[in-house]
């Protein structure tokens, strides 16, 4: 595992460093934000510990911009804003876990080891074609780590599509997972539905198509 701290508390850093060498974990320090973020793009790190007191800018700064720029890395704030208030809006920003400090390290190793689990499962519901992205879980889409804005039948057809991993979806299927056994979706609404999703995945440059299969369904390939 590879931590970047970010921390403009020398001695706290260097502590924090420390102990993850302890442990045949690989740590270094970014003591600004400017300088984090000339590591992240230098550097492959599994897990950020981001304090929010920096001397360039607030930490949340920071971390909406990794956010908004498609960056998920799981990030750790640890911050000496303690009020929920504060932790509310860590978590908003986009912030994976926040712990207050004094921390104890072996909470903050046990709290990062709970986040990189979380990681490593909602990895395992990702479903990826080149700059295209799919989690099975969420039913969210992306392209280049822009979100894609689909409905929610659009969503569950993308979903059955990329589940059956190129082969023929009947109609009857769709139609059944799309609505559920007591309702019904008519051919036409069906038809609107690929329609559009085809559609947003050309315009969005996705590298996905869907193929009418004639007289039986649908089916997904690589554009």
């Amino acid at each position: 595992m590879r931590v970047l701290i970010v921390e403009d508390d020398r001695a706290l850093a260097a502590a924090l460093a420390d102990a993850f060498a302890s442990m045949d974990i690989t740590a270094e320090i970014a003591a600004t934000s400017a300088e984090a973020e000339d590591l992240l793009a230098g550097y492959a790190f599994d897990v950020v510990v981001l304090d929010l007191g920096l001397p360039d800018e607030d930490g949340l700064s920071l971390l909406r911009r990794l956010r908004s720029g498609g960056n998920h890395i799981p990030v750790l704030v640890l911050s000496a804003r303690s009020h929920p208030q504060s932790c509310i809006e860590g978590l908003n920003a986009g912030a994976d876990d926040y712990l207050g400090k004094p921390i104890l390290f072996a909470e903050l190793k046990a709290r990062i080891e709970a986040v990189m689990r979380r990681v490593d499962k909602r990895a395992s519901d990702l479903v990826m074609y080149g700059d295209f992205a799919f989690d099975l879980g969420s039913l969210t889409a992306s392209v280049a780590g822009t979100d894609l804005a689909l409905s929610l039948r659009e969503r569950r057809l993308l979903e059955l599509l990329l589940r059956r991993n190129g082969r023929t979806a009947t109609v009857a299927l769709v139609q059944d997972h799309l609505c559920g056994p007591d309702q019904v979706i008519s051919p036409n609404a069906l038809e609107v539905t690929v329609h559009r999703l085809r559609k947003k995945l050309g315009t969005a440059s996705a590298g996905i198509a869907i193929e009418n299969v004639r007289g039986v369904g649908y089916r997904l390939l690589k554009a």
